[in-house]
């Protein structure tokens, strides 16, 4: 299905479209995209930094969680990150990038304090150190409680519009990465207003998120179509670790009201889940309960709710402090009270919902991409960090330190390419003809996703997803259509069709990906990376195996 796929979703000849001209193009504006256009504007570079929607529309800005960085606390150090990051990963991290990653996050993190964010003080002697699922120590920063997200947008928001060097451009979808005769990145196709243009660009760096959005439950804000893995993938990159979608165990749930992700740093502060009867149920499912990967919990509570006994699941808070609570979590206790629930009274009833996307375009150490002058960071990419399962609070650290990766290769490569036009034409589908309904496919996509490619899997309902899916996206091919949601929509059919077949190809159960039918985990089959390319079958790449973890002690 997706390894036919066409090169390019619109018809265009470059020579008669506007163009503009930049020397590094950043497609996104949350945490990744944002560490990526300072980093090559600061090497003295001309950035154009493009956003699908306002500052508000990514997913940086909805994280409630922290971020995940030793500071140097003499009860941690980067090694116990790396360790930790390594045990939850279970066996397809890439070790020499985890360690960097862990012993670069100090300094990210200073920056950040150096640009002005807030981070959440404890005491007035230093900043406030959380517990979360996975770590073993106490060390993730938050600000505003349950607002990390959203204060680091500010911040680094505020740095990008006072850098004379960089233009951000709001509300511009991108329908196609532009790559000339010799396979380099050259630019993008973007839609704006109606209008398609063409801006060319000496490197390119991908950053524009995940495709939670793919799934009916989901925490992600709305524009998380996977529409940049889908870019990338035309455009000759390597995709891999689709099947890995992590979902978070504890999102509100209730009739008509969205899915509002409840973050785990309220277990981390003694949050307990438990049934209708008040029963703790993962106490016998994991020595560490509440605290335990959100894999497990997401598994256990899916589990426990097939049960007949059982009328729900909930996070029960009402033992913990309410002035505490309210002061720690704002936002979340904010939204139970505008929803008619009292955190000091009322159990909250939670369900499991898509999160995060671990899969993405395969990347190396600097950000590069298999295209020559494309990059990428952030949720978009499958660096090696989070290998099977993400440990919780890694990925806003990710899109700092990859992001700031990306930028500064992104900047060298372009110093030694000029973003002048070249002629490159496109013959896509373009308005085809027939009726199609956007919103009932959306939300049959979405079902079926939710239903067959979920929490628990099998190969005979991952079979039939995959049929359906690989149809629906012919359909919406063919009827084709240049508005926003029509594309986007291709693209999240393009990303489910090649997550589901990743899914139904790997027979073993490991990190964020569970069939009920191969349960156990392999490591002699299976300690593989599966790897989509455009117009190749998908390939298996070994992964070496797990080295000693570290003895604990401070590198």
């Amino acid at each position: 299905m997706a390894a036919s796929s066409p090169r390019y979703l619109l018809p265009f000849d470059t020579y008669r479209l506007p163009h503009h001209l930049t020397d590094v193009l950043v497609i996104g504006a949350g945490v990744a995209g944002s560490s990526a256009a300072l980093a090559a504007a600061a090497a003295g570079l001309r950035v154009m930094m493009l956003a699908k929607g306002s500052q508000e529309d990514c997913n940086t800005w909805w994280a409630q969680g922290g971020v995940a960085a030793v500071l140097g606390d003499s009860h941690d150090s980067p090694a116990l990150h790396a360790r930790d990051t390594i045990a939850v990963g279970q066996g397809l991290c890439d070790e020499d990038l985890v360690a960097s990653v862990a012993a670069e996050g100090g300094d990210r993190i200073r920056e950040l304090i150096e640009l002005g964010t807030n981070f959440d003080q404890e005491g007035g002697d230093g900043t406030a150190k959380g517990l979360e699922g996975g770590h073993s120590r106490a060390r993730i920063l938050h600000a505003g409680g349950d607002a990390t997200g959203a204060e680091l947008c500010r911040s680094l928001g505020q740095a990008v519009s006072d850098h004379a060097r960089i233009t951000r451009w709001e509300d511009a979808f991108v329908v196609d990465l532009l790559t000339d005769d010799d396979g380099r990145a050259r630019g993008a196709i973007v839609s704006s207003r109606g209008h398609l243009r063409a801006i060319w660009a000496g490197s390119v760096v991908l950053a524009s998120g995940g495709y939670g959005q793919v799934y009916r439950e989901s925490t992600n804000y709305s524009g998380a179509t996977g529409d940049g893995t889908a870019l990338a993938y035309r455009a000759g990159a390597d995709l891999q670790d689709l099947e890995f979608m992590q979902f978070h165990p504890t999102t509100l749930y209730l009739a008509g009201v969205p899915r509002l992700l409840i973050t785990e740093a309220v277990r981390g502060e003694g949050a307990y889940i438990v049934d209708q009867g008040g029963n703790r149920f993962l106490t016998d499912v994991d020595e560490r309960a509440e605290l335990a990967p959100r894999d497990v919990i997401s598994r256990a509570i899916m589990r426990h709710l097939e049960r007949p006994d059982v009328g729900g699941v909930y996070l029960e808070l009402t033992h913990l402090d309410p002035e505490r609570m309210a002061r720690r979590f704002p936002g979340v206790v904010g939204s139970c009270r505008q929803h008619g629930l009292d955190i000091a009274k009322d159990r909250i009833p939670i369900r499991p919902a898509a999160h995060y996307s671990i899969g993405g375009m395969a990347t190396d150490h600097s950000g590069a991409s298999r295209v020559p002058g494309l990059y990428g960071a952030g949720e978009v990419t499958s660096s090696g960090l989070h290998g099977a399962n993400r440990l919780a609070s890694n990925s806003l650290l990710e899109g700092l330190v990859m992001g700031r990766r990306a930028g500064h290769a992104a900047a060298q490569h372009a110093s030694a390419w000029a973003s002048s036009p070249v002629r490159l034409r496109s013959d896509g589908t373009g308005a085809g003809s027939g009726y199609m309904d956007a919103d009932d496919l959306r939300a049959s996509l979405k079902s079926v996703m939710w239903r067959d490619v979920g929490i628990q899997r099998n190969g005979g309902n991952l079979t039939g997803a995959l049929g359906a899916v690989g149809a629906w996206e012919g359909f919406a091919r063919r009827v084709g259509g240049a508005a926003w949601e029509r594309l986007s929509l291709i693209n999240m059919l393009t990303v489910a069709g090649l997550l589901t077949g990743s899914a139904l190809a790997r027979e073993e159960s490991r990190g964020t990906h569970f069939r009920r039918d191969f349960p156990e985990r392999d490591d002699n089959a299976w300690r593989v990376r599966i790897v989509h390319r455009r117009g190749a079958e998908p390939r298996h790449v070994a992964v070496a195996p797990s080295q000693p973890a570290g003895s604990g002690e401070r590198a």
